[in-house]
This record gives C-alpha cells, structure tokens and sequence, in this order.
C-alpha cells in the first residue's frame, strides 16, 4: 500500500532546485534579447551590411525582402524589371517573325506572286529564325513561371545567362540572315517596281491589316537584325543589377562577351562581301578579336569536316608548332633539329546526342568520330587548310621522356607529326586530350606510348 501511494505522487518541481531553475531562466531571458538584438541590426543577405530600417508593418517582417538593404532591394527591382524586359521583347521579337510569315510569305506564296527561289531571297531562314525564337522564349518562360510557383517573387533564381549559353547556337543562324539582308532588300525594290499584283498587295497589307501597325514588309524583315544588336544591352543591364555572388554573373558575361564577338564577325564578313551597310559597331579589345578568328576557323573547320553544329563540340583550339620529321633520327638528335612551322589546330568531338531535342541540357552521348583540323595562318584575309582533317581513329599518339617538350601523331600507314606549344604545360594538355579520343576511337587492339616513329606493323583486330 505504501508504494502504489507513492508511485501516485507526481513531482510539482523541476528536479534541479530552485536556485539552479533561475539562474538558467535568466540566462534564457539574455539569450533572447542578444537575439533581439542581433535581428534589429541583423546582416543584409545580399550585400552583408548592417543596420537595415526598421520593417513596421508586420507582415512584411515574414518576408524574405525584409532582409535586405535599401540598395539591394532597389537593385533586385531593377534585376526582375530587366529580367522580364528581356523576355517580353524576345515574345515581341516572335510576334514579328511570325507576322514575316503568316501575313506576307504564305499569302505571296498561296497567291503564286513570287516564285519559291525569289521568297527564298527575299525571306532567308526565317523558318529557322522562328524555331529558334519559340524554343528559346518556351525555356525562359518556364523558368519565370517556375520562379514563381516556388514564390521568388524578385526571380532570383532565373538564370539568363546560362539559357543564353544553351542556345548560343542560334548566332550563326542570325548571321546567315544579317549577311543576305542587303541582296534581300535590293531584290524586294526589284520586284516591286517588276510586279504591279506584288506592289498592290504591300500597299493593301501595310494600310488595311491591322496586324501590321501600318509598317510595311521592309521595317518587319529588319526585326532579326535589331534583334541580334540588342542583346548585348539587355544583357548589360541585367549584369550591372546581378551581384558577384549570384551564381549567373559569370554566365551573364560570357553570354554578353559571346554575342559581341559574333557582332564583330557579321560586322567583318560584311565588309569582306562588299556591303555598305553594318551592325551597329562594338568597343574592340584584343580579347574580342581573338574571339572573332576564333568563330571564323571554326566555321572553316565544321564546313571541312561537315557535321551538324549541333552535334560538334570544341574541345581544345590554338596555335601550336608543327613539324614533320623525315626519318626517325630526330629522336636521338632531338626536337632542335625539327624545323617548326606555327599553325591553328582545332581539336573537333563529334558528339551523339542522347535526346534529339535541343532544348534539353542533357548529357551529350558517346563521341562518334575525332578529328584535328589543322590551318594555316590568314593568307590574303582567309584561312587554308594545311590538308584534310587527320581522323583521330587512325593515329597514335605518344611521347618520349627524352623529348617532353613535344608530342608525335603518327597517321597509321600514311604521315607523322610532330607537335608542341611554347608553353610546356599546355603541350602536355594537348597531348592528354588528342590521345584520350585516339584510344577511344581506335580500332586497335592495344595502344602502347611507345617511342615515335616505331613502326608498328602487326595486323589489327577489333576489340
């Protein structure tokens, strides 16, 4: 009896003592006022100074913009307002390509004004101007319409550099069609002033369709161009109200740097065809034009080789020294008896792409072929091939410990060379790289780094 009484005894206290219970109630009461006072000068997230206003209205005191300064709270404005006028201008942009065809290239066409050969001169790619425009603007509004289903109101979390990067290949697509503007317009002025039915119908359209704005054919085929020659101020803007820390800054300005250097290009490609008009001009750096020979020896290269852009990847591009031994003497007698001569090489990796959309960033698939595309420095303004592509699947490539500064490929049953660059370093790269797509792609059975120039007669078998 005497235990079940003592077992219904709950304890009233806390089992420490009273002593010890106030003491840690005050330190409790300490703790919460440090807290307090840590919130009233609490660090800005963006920036990290101290001292933000106080929030009186207490439901903005939830909000995560309560935890930013005025400057930064004026600059994410300014990021969401620049972020959204670069997407509303490229729907713009698509609104006008689409009139281009829906309310000149399919009626000229239907009504049998023109012939296809002429619409194709007059109209360029705008087929793939549109695709390119529809694909482009399906990704940035998904990321809007994410940013805000997961309530980042300031669209924190858009990244418009790195989409940019993604669908970086629709440059060359604006460039075909800024470089036939000019013999497209002249074409235009020559068939109207041929065809009366062609003129009735272009003045109809510009004063009747409404669709129009009351802008005639000539202002709407000058949307691409315009275009093209605003992104690097809208992306400007979005990089000076982007903080370092933002993950998108670095993208944001390679995107920018990207799109003046295909600028400059058009601007240098039209001046090389004789035209009069150009792009609006760029400030130009040293770091610009390599960039712009950089694009032009890459469209050399993927018009040698015939791959789909798409699919191609630039692994490695530069200058190296290129020698071709005459016999295998050069081992013991060393590189210094190699005459060298300087050449542009480009190491090319064709690429299978696991999804035929382009919109996806997936992973690329297996490489399909490898191939070093060797150039001639410019001669009278254009690059020369020193001769066809060398096909990585029928080289080898090795080394000597006695030569480190250089590397030998050997075309099996056909040439050597013998490559290096003035930097120690960056040969070895090259040769990691070159020798990496050789054994992949190889069809023989063992790769060894024998010496250069070893011959290597032994028939070979599929693994």
């Amino acid at each position: 009896a005497t235990r079940t009484k003592s077992a219904d005894v709950e304890r009233a206290d806390s089992g420490i003592g009273q002593m010890p219970a106030r003491k840690w109630r005050n330190r409790v009461s300490e703790t919460l006022s440090s807290l307090q006072a840590w919130e009233a000068h609490r660090p800005c997230t963006d920036c990290g100074e101290r001292d933000l206003p106080v929030e009186t209205d207490v439901q903005n005191c939830n909000k995560r913009r309560a935890d930013l300064c005025e400057k930064c709270r004026k600059r994410r404005t300014e990021r969401k307002e620049s972020v959204l006028e670069f997407v509303n201008t490229e729907a713009s942009y698509g609104e006008d390509l689409r009139i281009i065809k829906e309310e000149f290239y399919l009626p000229m066409q239907a009504a049998g004004l023109l012939s296809q050969e002429q619409l194709l001169g007059i109209f360029s790619n705008i087929q793939e101007l549109i695709d390119l425009n529809e694909n482009f603007l399906e990704v940035l509004q998904e990321e809007i319409d994410q940013a805000f289903d997961q309530g980042d109101e300031d669209l924190m979390t858009v990244c418009i550099g790195e989409i940019f990067l993604e669908f970086v290949n629709m440059l060359p697509a604006f460039q075909t069609y800024c470089l036939q503007q000019s013999s497209s317009v002249n074409m235009l002025n020559a068939l109207e002033k041929e065809k009366e039915l062609l003129r009735i119908f272009l003045n109809v359209s510009q004063n009747d369709n409404t669709a129009l704005r009351r802008m005639n054919l000539r202002s709407f085929l000058m949307a691409p161009l315009q275009r093209v020659t605003k992104y690097p101020l809208l992306l400007s803007r979005i990089i000076k109200a982007t903080t370092e820390y933002h993950p998108d800054h670095g993208s944001l300005r390679e995107a920018k740097s990207r799109i003046e250097s295909h600028l400059e290009h058009i601007n240098m490609k039209t001046k090389q065809e004789g035209n009069t008009w150009t792009l609006r001009s760029f400030r130009q750096d040293s770091k610009k034009k390599r960039e712009v020979i950089n694009i032009e020896m890459r469209e050399t290269a993927l018009k040698t080789v015939g791959w789909l852009r798409e699919e191609t990847r630039f692994v490695m591009e530069g200058s190296l020294q290129l020698a071709q031994p005459p016999d295998g003497q050069w081992v013991k007698k060393g590189s210094k008896t190699l005459k060298f001569q300087n050449m542009q090489v480009l190491l090319l990796v064709n690429m299978k792409r696991v999804s035929e959309s382009s919109l996806e960033s997936a992973e690329p698939g297996p490489v399909k072929d490898a191939v070093l595309v060797l150039i001639r420095d410019k001669n009278n303004g254009k690059f020369h091939l020193l001769r066809e592509p060398l096909r990585l699947s029928n080289c080898i490539v090795s080394t000597d410990p006695d030569c480190d500064d250089t590397f030998e490929l050997i075309e099996i049953r056909r040439e050597a060379f013998v490559f290096r660059d003035s930097d120690r370093a960056r040969t070895h790269h090259w040769f990691r790289q070159i020798r990496r797509y050789s054994r992949e792609l190889g069809s023989w059975k063992k790769r060894r780094n024998a010496l250069p120039n070893i011959m290597i007669s032994t028939p070979h078998t599929r693994p």
